[in-house]
């Protein structure tokens, strides 16, 4: 009896930590699926902290941010490529304004595309190679002072 009621509180204790994620079971977004990992930009000398969705197969890329009627101010979606290259988005049924930050493969923030327009089809462009791309809520990088050259890490 005493056993059971150990492993109930444990249960328990589990079902708390959903979506807080571990070294060995990373968090997962409750709308998305997708893993959600801890990420910095170091902005003259501060260190912004975010949790980021983690878009790595060409599905998860392909679908982004699409549909999603809210970001919250720490959060954001990374499209991490392999090997890095030139990259272009756009905001088909990206119902929220999003600022879209191209990393370099330094893990400098190369250019920034600022503001980008819901529902808008026009590319969206890196100024080179980069070896990822992190969606924001829109205005987000301004707000935080964030600029080219930042680093940014995860």
């Amino acid at each position: 009896m005493k056993t059971r009621l150990i492993l109930a509180a444990f249960a328990l204790a589990l079902a708390g930590c959903k979506g807080q994620g571990t070294p060995e079971a990373p968090a997962v977004h409750a709308e998305s699926g997708l893993s959600v990992v801890p990420l910095t930009i170091t902005s003259q000398g501060k260190v912004h902290r975010f949790r980021v969705e983690l878009a790595q197969t060409p599905a998860q890329q392909a679908q982004g941010l699409m549909f999603r009627t809210k970001l919250g101010p720490n959060e954001g979606m990374l499209f991490p490529m392999n090997p890095p290259r030139p990259a272009g988005f756009w905001m088909r049924n990206t119902v929220i304004p999003l600022d879209l930050l191209f990393i370099a493969p330094d893990g400098t923030v190369l250019n920034i595309a600022a503001n980008a327009k819901p529902y808008d089809e026009t590319q969206l462009q890196s100024a080179g190679p980069v070896k990822a791309v992190l969606e924001l809520p829109g205005g987000r990088a301004a707000e935080l002072g964030i600029v080219a050259g930042d680093v940014i890490e995860w």
